[in-house]
């Protein structure tokens, strides 16, 4: 199992340093340095939880509340520098995608085999 483990340990330190990785960081640094996004994000995630508090006590939210939220989510949407975080995130998605079926099929073709590896 630790065998396992050291691989696992090797697999995320190779994710960490592939181009995908590394630019879904730097979205997210940008995302995060901006205050006016993140003002607008914050604003966005306060209405978005105060109208489930209200659909969780059976109350329906107000009108003004519901355009306000969708008014906040295209801006939000509209700017670049949240556009580059999503197509970040969904690259580095597909590559872990890859991966996972990578492993899958490793795993169908171990579990054909006859050779036990060492815990």
């Amino acid at each position: 199992m630790n065998r396992i483990m050291e691989m696992a340990k090797d697999l995320g330190q190779a994710l960490g340093r592939t181009d995908e990785y590394q630019a879904l960081n730097r979205a997210a640094s940008a995302v995060n340095d901006d205050r006016d996004l993140t003002a607008l994000q914050t604003e966005l995630q306060k209405l978005e939880s105060d109208m489930v508090s209200d659909l969780q006590r059976g109350k329906e939210p107000e009108e003004a509340s519901r355009e306000r939220y969708e008014e906040l989510a295209r801006d939000l949407q509209a700017r670049p520098e949240f556009q580059r975080l999503i197509a970040a995130q969904t690259n580095f998605d597909k590559l872990l995608q890859k991966v996972n079926e990578t492993i899958s099929q490793g795993i169908q073709e171990g579990s054909r085999g006859r050779i036990i590896l060492p815990s």
